[in-house]
């Protein structure tokens, strides 16, 4: 049987831990010791992921080397600020995939760009995506993910060894495609819990959400991703379900902000990270520097940056002069 490890006991390492397990050897590694000692002996994580049962087929454990022994694939389950640490642990050597999205807060880099900065090139690496609450994979629904990877071997063969149950695993040669995908649409939930915490209506969060997917093509097309990529699972699908579900940690920071709560508030009783908050910033600045056009990316990093009241942001956007679609 093959061996994963899975670098990260969150919400979403967990998740994507527990459902492996039912077909692979899993071992789950968590920094903190305590923090492991505690999962492996009541076998769940309450803080990250409640109500879940985590099998006992599961090893784990806060020792890297032990975690890593013989495992034919790691996936970096950590949230983006963690990775640079977490890719220095694991050297060039390792095959491996990292399930975060966003943009390196103050660098700006991407995933795959802290990657080459940390090992050069060479690694058999990529990111796997797509629209995915951690709770609901974990108790065994449906989902469907992508896999990317400059390399296609490494894309479609790790692809094949995480496909199987009720997770799909489709695989892609478009690496920046998907990571713009993935980092962006956290920025677009957030906008779309803004407008629906107004009660702007439903008719008004289909045209965010569409707007919002046209910025995510016009970004991920300067840096060279496939159009084809922004439709598919890694682009429309994942905004779709951020922007839209209960479970998205990024648009109930939008939803609360609408409500009047101060953004540090918010994210002191969130518990979890929401990429889209640190990712704002970046995805403005980034656009500007290469002159795409992101009027909901500008509003949504005006709020969080405490310049505009969520109700002056939403006027400002109806107030564009009207533009042929694109």
């Amino acid at each position: 049987m093959a061996r994963v490890a899975v670098l990260g006991a969150g919400a979403w390492g967990t998740a994507i831990a527990s459902v492996l397990a039912a077909r692979l050897e899993v071992a789950l590694w968590a920094r903190d010791p305590a923090q492991a000692e505690a999962i492996a002996a009541t076998r769940r994580n309450e803080r990250y992921l409640p109500g879940i049962e985590i099998s006992r087929s599961i090893d784990i454990t806060s020792d890297l080397d032990r975690a890593m022994a013989q495992a034919q694939l790691a996936l970096v389950a950590t949230p983006v600020a963690g990775l640079r640490d977490t890719l220095r642990r694991l050297g060039k050597q390792t095959s491996f995939v990292w399930l975060c999205k966003g943009f390196e807060e103050g660098s700006g880099l991407l995933p795959h760009q802290i990657v080459e900065e940390v090992l050069g090139g060479g690694a058999r690496c990529g990111a796997l995506s797509g629209p995915s609450f951690a709770a609901e994979v974990a108790r065994g629904l449906p989902c469907a993910l992508t896999l990317a990877s400059r390399d296609p071997d490494f894309a479609r063969d790790s692809a094949a060894l995480l496909h199987g149950g009720r997770m799909r695993v489709y695989y892609s040669a478009d690496l920046v495609g998907v990571e713009i995908g993935g980092a962006v649409k956290n920025v677009m939930a957030i906008a779309a819990g803004i407008s629906d915490g107004l009660g702007l209506g439903q008719n008004a969060r289909a045209a965010l959400i569409t707007r919002g997917l046209a910025e995510i093509a016009r970004l991920g097309a300067s840096f060279g991703g496939s159009p084809e990529t922004f439709f598919g699972l890694a682009g429309a699908g994942d905004l779709i379900l951020t922007a839209t579900g209960d479970l998205s940690r990024n648009r109930r920071v939008g939803l609360e902000l609408a409500g009047g709560r101060s953004l540090a508030d918010i994210l002191a009783g969130l518990g979890h990270v929401a990429e889209g908050v640190s990712s704002a910033k970046e995805v403005a600045r980034i656009a500007a520097a290469r002159g795409v056009d992101m009027p909901v990316t500008d509003a949504v990093n005006a709020v969080l940056e405490g310049k505009l009241t969520p109700a002056k942001a939403v006027e400002l956007l109806l107030s564009r002069d009207p533009k042929k679609e694109r």
